[in-house]
């Protein structure tokens, strides 16, 4: 197939040469001139504009836009929708917030335009394992981009989920997930690596894991190459940014009644560990001493 793509970093980049490698045709958009021409290279026809895009593209046309969530995303769909015709699909391959992805969906449907929300996940690891993608959106657009969630996921690595919004709450929810289980994986390690008596090989565990244990995963795989590099972690800084998903689910679980307490306290986790030093735990040391005369160290 012929597609336009938009956006080509870590993740859209890696997807394009994936695309490529298929035998897709690909036309690429990007602010950054060194990406663009990386994709270039390897095969892509580069556009300066969004209006040289949709001219290069035939009708019925495709362009999958994979740039961040929130304004960004709002404006490429704004900037686009004018240039397209009835019968042309927009993919957004971001995370973007599923409803706003539903909104879109509709006013794009209102001009003819289908409208497809594809949650990706795989990371820069999807160039070469293949990107897992959970689509929202009409099922007739949903066949006709079929040959490219084909090229792009591995085996059984795909799935048209449901309507518009769909796709993104899927991934909402698997990114949710990982906050949990990225958490989990953290307090075990680090308990592991507290125990100083036994002088644990925290690679070596890892490893261990992933042979036939109930835990074994793909993080314990990531786990292992990371110990590998740095097996005390000293050259990271244990600050966590989260990308708005695990809050979104968090709200999510809170509006439908459904008790998610693993998931929030992950996220909450995150938040701590932004901080350099905890007022709250200042409070808790003062009050310790104040009612059990503990004591609190000073700095």
């Amino acid at each position: 197939m012929r597609i336009g793509f938009v956006g080509l970093g870590k993740m859209g980049g890696g997807m394009v040469e994936r695309l490529l490698q298929g035998g897709h045709k690909i036309v690429g958009l990007d602010p950054n001139k060194d990406a663009l021409e990386e994709s270039r290279k390897k095969g892509a026809t580069p556009a300066s504009s969004l209006e040289e895009l949709i001219n290069k593209l035939s009708p019925p046309r495709a362009v999958w836009i994979m740039v961040p969530s929130g304004r960004i995303t709002e404006n490429t769909i704004q900037s686009l929708s004018p240039l397209m015709d009835g019968d042309d699909i927009l993919i957004d391959g971001g995370n973007s917030f599923y409803k706003d992805s539903m909104r879109r969906g509709q006013a794009l449907h209102a001009k003819g335009i289908s409208f497809l929300d594809a949650g990706t996940s795989g990371g820069v690891w999807g160039l070469e394992i293949g990107y897992c993608l959970m689509i929202g959106g009409e099922e007739g657009a949903f066949k006709q981009i079929e040959p490219v969630f084909k090229t792009l996921a591995p085996e059984n690595g795909y799935a048209h989920v449901g309507p518009s919004g769909a796709g993104h709450f899927v991934k909402m929810v698997h990114n949710g997930i990982e906050y949990g289980l990225l958490q989990s994986y953290a307090e075990g390690f680090e308990l592991l690596s507290s125990k100083r008596a036994f002088n644990l090989n925290l690679q070596k565990i890892s490893r261990l894991w992933n042979q036939g244990s109930v835990i074994r995963s793909w993080l314990l795989e990531l786990a292992d190459r990371a110990f590998q590099k740095d097996p005390e972690l000293r050259s990271v800084r244990g600050y966590v940014e989260d990308s708005g998903e695990g809050r979104w689910t968090v709200a999510e679980a809170i509006e439908q009644n459904v008790p998610a307490p693993v998931i929030t306290l992950s996220l909450l986790e995150r938040l701590h560990s932004r901080q350099d030093e905890s007022f709250g735990a200042k409070v808790i040391a003062a009050l310790r001493d104040e009612f059990g005369g503990h004591g609190f160290k000073k700095k």
